[in-house]
């Protein structure tokens, strides 16, 4: 019994030099080498879509919010080119070609710019990618300009959102802030026609 009692002290013992040890080392670690998230006040989103026919198209785009302010004529000015979102340029890609309006284009990934007006929108994609916001913009290197609608929303949207819905032979991009809707429809294509081919070559 006495060599069992001398044990355990001994082995009590040990665990508390080794505690006493290292638990300024587990304290120090936990405070000082935490490496938190970054925190925007205008979130990164991802919308996107992989259609009935198998295609795939993703959208990447600064999520800003309402927060009480009258947005577009506002906040958003009309007439004016918007980054159509916050902090880094919107940026879609497509992983088939596709058409909108009489616009035909290539699969890929394109910079997304918005005009805003009160009755319609014009839609821009451009080539230029990896841009801050509509800073460094440059108009020669659009792809694609079209003229959408705008509709009202039911629902008011705090954050602005993209979302893209399935439709027959392609998809709709939906552009959603406030009341304010925009739908840009956008249609699924076999091969680019020879006009549309040769512009590809000049953009190149």
């Amino acid at each position: 019994m006495k060599s069992c009692s001398n044990g355990y002290l001994s082995l009590s013992f040990l665990f508390i030099l080794f505690y006493s040890t290292t638990a300024p080392v587990f304290a120090k670690i936990s405070n000082d080498s935490i490496v938190k998230p970054q925190v925007r006040s205008s979130p990164i989103v991802i919308a996107n879509l992989k259609t009935t026919e198998n295609n795939y198209v993703k959208c990447t785009y600064g999520q800003p919010l309402k927060k009480g302010r009258e947005i577009f004529g506002n906040l958003v000015p009309y007439g004016k080119l918007w980054r159509t979102g916050a902090n880094e340029a919107t940026e879609v890609t497509f992983t088939t070609n596709i058409q909108i309006g009489a616009n035909q284009l290539p699969a890929g990934t394109y910079t997304l710019f918005t005009i805003p007006n009160k009755e319609k929108w014009t839609i821009i994609l451009n080539s230029e990618l990896g841009q801050w916001g509509d800073f460094a913009y440059d108009d020669t290197k659009n792809v694609l300009t079209f003229e959408a609608p705008v509709s009202s929303n039911t629902d008011i949207y705090e954050g602005f959102t993209i979302q893209f819905e399935d439709i027959n032979n392609g998809f709709n991009m939906l552009l959603l802030w406030d009341n304010v809707k925009v739908t840009v429809p956008i249609q699924k294509i076999g091969e680019l026609t020879k006009e549309s081919k040769r512009k590809k070559k000049r953009r190149n």
